[in-house]
């Protein structure tokens, strides 16, 4: 019989700040990859043109706009890193599972093989036992159990 093994996957030791971090990140990151992003950013970039149509000074505008971009640029690539991160973890976990499944198949394959070796000496004994010539006593008894059947 396989013993259950414990399960390695351990309570996180992350502080809750932490995690509303890594929470918001992944959040960010979902949201920036949406049609309702696409379209916020499109009427982003389009406010600042009007501005520029309204009279807002062109430099003043693209320097605000340029800023805006960059750091929203930065923030991305920290949060797709993080993004990356996490689910290099999840895979890690996911190859550890395999790992112990593959050790579990290992471990169920021998047992299987055991049985059948049991299997085939039960079967070599019951040949054995058939094979045995009977005793004259139990011929006899057999006889009499027939006729007194008949």
């Amino acid at each position: 019989m396989i013993a259950k093994k414990p399960n390695k996957k351990q309570k996180s030791s992350k502080t809750q700040p932490s995690l509303l971090l890594e929470k918001g990140a992944h959040n960010v990151t979902r949201w920036i990859g949406s049609t309702k992003s696409l379209v916020a950013h499109t009427l982003l970039f389009i406010g600042f043109v009007l501005l520029i149509v309204f009279g807002v000074e062109a430099d003043t505008v693209m320097l605000f706009l340029t800023t805006i971009v960059s750091l929203e640029a930065i923030y991305l690539s920290i949060f797709i890193q993080m993004s990356v991160n996490r689910q290099a973890s999840k895979l890690e976990e996911v190859s550890e599972d395999i790992e112990d499944i593959q050790e579990d198949i290992e471990e169920i394959s021998e047992d299987i093989e055991e049985i059948s070796e049991d299997v085939d000496e039960i079967e070599k004994d019951i040949d054995e036992i058939q094979k045995t010539p009977k005793p004259k006593a139990k011929l006899l008894a057999e006889k009499v159990v027939k006729l007194i059947k008949k």
